[in-house]
């Protein structure tokens, strides 16, 4: 299972599943898997994933081939991470808060030949299956009943002979994650091995991670800022502890019951633990690392979890999917009381591995100071997205990542977001395209004109507001216009408010609807939208 590594150049040794072929060349005894009171070490876990990897090669994966998966988190997640790979495949994670013509059309764009689901999404899992003609097997893992076309993941697993790993590596096409896209169609984000192994490489170093990290895995895995997180702890052969969903108890108990080490979360989610009454009473002892990102951090919310957490370092990362997610690092030692306070409002320094640049409406760049757009290169870039070649090359243009983030350099090379160029509203960790939410409102009949924009919001952060001009003689409600939202898209990018007007909305001098006048009454005061 070691593989022949003479057969390999060194960019396709840069595989993700080299930690876990490590793990047992020095033993296996290691904990690798704790999920509630299931518990495995690396020689049984990498037991499954070799026979996972094996079971999806009888089931017709080759080579490259993409597997999908719809689920909680859970043990089958983590194993389906790996035992993917070295099968030689492509995971495909499906974004569980889809929509279900959102999910039908991502899993039709990646054309996994076989599917996974759990309990949870079994009935979804068979209608996917169905309306995706590359699907020709589909596992159910879990308890519940067993779908009719559907074959039981652990039967199979049982009945398969542990496969050698495949060793794809390099600049073979590890994963596929779906991001939200500005026309309403998802995009998926191709990264690499390479890819993903220049993040963990540089980001362990960074954050001083080992093979002693107990890692909690709280947030969904169909997302990379979890499942980096993911990657990470298997190639440095460290302790998974996942947690079905995120809950504030679940995750503080977590922590305490198994002596978590490091865990990421979205700021909501730290802002939702800080107003448990009880939060004094969890063992959090074992807490060495907590790392944030995805969202602005309220600047409260954080100083309040360095006075309720003061033996815990804070670490924030910002980047992307496309990214492989992360290109820069605002560090523990800038999270001290004697660090300059104004870098909690900034992103960090650049990874040793990113450039990272600034530039104008003509790629020229900026200088110290001025803000323009946030552009990017180094290895963790992704390839491209999926079936989409001409976006790939506008946003790749001059071999540079675009963000679509507006910031700027400080002298001492700290990066400040100043704002969003592409029109996007993150809320709770997730973002949502306010393009995709208007072409949802404006299918109503009754909707004349309408416009979305993101305002602020204390524990998210911000959520979604319409802005919704209807029809001369229309009843239209603002339940309606959210009614019309639930049947079309998922929940999280439905407005939480609606303003319903009967005069047009205001118009820019190129007679676009100008956003910036929606925005200002809503972010008056506030130095940016984006910290």
């Amino acid at each position: 299972m070691y593989g022949d590594g003479n057969k390999q150049q060194f960019g396709e040794t840069m595989n993700l599943t080299m930690g876990l072929r490590k793990a047992i060349a020095f033993g296996g005894d290691a904990e690798a898997l704790v999920c509630g009171d299931l518990r495995l070490d690396y020689r049984s876990f990498v037991d499954r994933v070799a026979r996972l990897g094996a079971a999806l090669r009888e089931l017709g994966m080759g080579d490259g081939d993409r597997v999908a998966m719809l689920a909680a988190n859970g043990q089958h997640y983590i194993e389906y991470y790996f035992g993917v790979m070295w099968g030689g495949g492509v995971i495909v994670p499906i974004n569980s808060r889809f929509a279900l013509p959102e999910m039908i059309e991502q899993i039709r764009d990646a054309g996994p030949k076989v599917l996974i689901v759990d309990g949870n999404f079994a009935e979804i899992g068979a209608q996917l299956a169905a309306a995706a003609p590359s699907v020709t097997a589909l596992l159910h893992a879990g308890p519940g009943a067993l779908p009719a076309t559907a074959l039981d993941y652990d039967a199979v697993l049982d009945a398969a002979r542990p496969c050698d790993d495949a060793l794809r590596g390099g600049e073979d096409l590890a994963c596929i994650f779906y991001t939200g896209g500005t026309t309403g169609r998802s995009k998926g984000v191709m990264l690499s091995h390479r890819n993903i192994w220049a993040n963990i490489a540089v980001t362990a170093g960074r954050l001083g991670f080992d093979d002693s990290m107990v890692s909690l895995h709280a947030g969904p895995l169909f997302h990379l800022g979890a499942g980096a997180r993911v990657f990470t702890t298997g190639m440095l052969g460290g302790k998974h502890v996942v947690i079905p969903r995120f809950t504030p108890t679940d995750v503080l108990a977590a922590i305490a019951r198994d002596k978590v080490t490091v865990a990421t979360f979205v700021p909501t989610m730290l802002a939702m633990m800080l107003e448990l009454p009880d939060l004094d009473s969890y063992d959090l002892s074992s807490l060495r690392l907590i790392t944030y990102g995805a969202s602005p951090m309220p600047e409260a919310v954080l100083t309040e979890c360095v006075r309720r957490f003061p033996t815990v370092r804070f670490a924030q990362s910002y980047g992307m999917t496309e990214l492989s997610p992360v290109v820069s690092i605002l560090g523990p030692e800038d999270h001290l009381p004697d660090a300059p306070k104004k870098r909690l409002r900034s992103a960090g320094r650049p990874l040793w591995s990113a450039e990272i640049k600034v530039v104008d409406a003509l790629d020229d760049e900026l200088p110290t100071g001025k803000v323009g757009e946030i552009v990017v290169r180094g290895p963790m870039v992704m390839q491209g997205y999926r079936n989409m070649p001409e976006l790939t090359a506008e946003t790749l243009r001059g071999g540079w990542m675009h963000t679509g983030d507006s910031g700027y350099f400080e002298p001492d090379g700290y990066l400040y977001i100043a704002d969003r160029i592409k029109d996007m509203i993150i809320t709770g960790g997730e973002n949502v395209y306010s393009t995709e939410v208007e072409n949802a409102i404006c299918a109503h009949p009754d909707v004349l004109q309408c416009a979305v924009i993101g305002v602020p919001d204390p524990r998210w952060g911000e959520t979604v507001h319409a802005v919704v001009v209807r029809r001369p003689g229309a009843a239209l409600t603002a339940e309606d216009v959210i009614a019309q939202c639930r049947g079309l898209i998922a929940g999280y990018k439905c407005p939480r408010s609606v303003d319903i007007r009967d005069d047009a909305l205001p118009l820019s001098s190129v007679n676009k609807i100008n956003k910036a006048a929606l925005r200002a009454p809503f972010w008056d005061g506030k130095a940016t939208q984006v910290n």
